[in-house]
């Protein structure tokens, strides 16, 4: 898995000349792009939500969209339309902005559930349907979503079935003093966003995604998955506990973290890191909870302090 490794680190490293100081999270987006995932970034604005899309787009040399979602936007100015042509005297198929292969969705809760629901088809099925026309999207395909936790009015809260479709839901949070400092610093003639190029190609990013099938995963370990899974539908908190999808989102970003790390097999530790990015958004807290401040962040942490941890033993050759 030395191959996926050093594709992470160059696309990790590269992007971080952008997104200072916030290793972790860039470390979390390009696992959820390794596994095939979707990301939902849930931030107040101004931290870089936007610039970590298209930084990630320039590095990997992919056709880069972003989407502006408004109240008053239709589901074909997503996924395009089809014009009648009078020199051909035929129907032409004129793609929208999700025909992409990064596509940044910029405040999407701001758009109504008609409009949001246009994007269930394309994450999950890889494709969109126009006029009873099925048209393929390209490889590899990430939506990148985000939203703003604290301004409510004028929004749509997403519904449960987009929110599972997210792979992974991330925060960036403030940066610290020193790399606030060198943020500074790193824009006073240009912004670094231009100075930075494709370090990894699509055939290398495919070729990662492929041997991400090949990362050994103990049955011990498949088995605390679904503990984990399990113990959310039965948490007195929890209104609807996490869906067998949420098990696999799990288990492919177990795979992806360990090829990361230079790992041909899965840890436990490698599931307790990611399960709270990788569950918690597909929780709904019961009323009675909510009214008390709890949420499925702290459901989770929870879990995984209390839930026993499995123990290791050798790979079967």
């Amino acid at each position: 898995m030395q191959e996926v490794r050093a594709v992470a680190n160059r696309c990790i490293e590269n992007v971080e000349h952008v997104i200072i100081g916030k290793r972790r999270v860039v470390e979390r987006v390009v696992v959820g792009l390794l596994a095939q995932g979707h990301i939902l970034i849930e931030d107040v604005p101004g931290v870089g939500k936007t610039m970590l899309a298209r930084a990630l787009a320039k590095s990997l040399g992919c056709t880069f969209r972003r989407i502006q979602f408004t109240p008053d936007m239709l589901p074909s100015d997503i996924t395009g339309v089809s014009i009648y042509n009078q020199k051909t005297l035929e129907f032409e198929f004129r793609p929208g902005p999700i025909v992409a292969q990064i596509v940044l969705t910029d405040e999407i809760n701001r758009a109504t559930p008609k409009t949001q629901a246009a994007l269930l088809e394309a994450m999950q099925e890889l494709q969109v349907t126009v006029d009873g026309v099925t048209y393929k999207l390209p490889k590899p395909f990430l939506v990148m979503a985000t939203q703003n936790p604290i301004e409510y009015e004028g929004t749509f809260p997403l519904p449960e079935a987009q929110l599972d479709r997210f792979l992974m839901r991330i925060r960036l949070g403030y940066p610290e003093l020193a790399d606030e400092i060198a943020i500074l610093d790193s824009q006073q003639y240009a912004h670094p966003l231009e100075s930075i190029g494709q370090v990894v190609t699509v055939e290398e990013l495919t070729n990662a995604q492929d041997r991400l099938k090949h990362v050994y995963v103990d049955p011990l370990v498949k088995r605390y998955i679904v503990d984990i899974v399990t113990q959310t539908r039965r948490h007195p908190d929890i209104y609807l506990g996490a869906s067998p999808r949420g098990a696999l989102a799990l288990y492919r970003v177990g795979q992806a973290w360990s090829a990361v790390q230079g790992r041909d097999y899965v840890l436990p530790d490698d599931i307790k890191a990611l399960a709270a990015t990788t569950l918690s958004h597909r929780l709904i807290v019961s009323p009675s909870a909510r009214l008390k401040d709890v949420s499925g962040e702290a459901v989770m942490h929870e879990l995984l302090t209390t839930l026993p941890v499995p123990g290791a033993r050798v790979k079967p050759t």
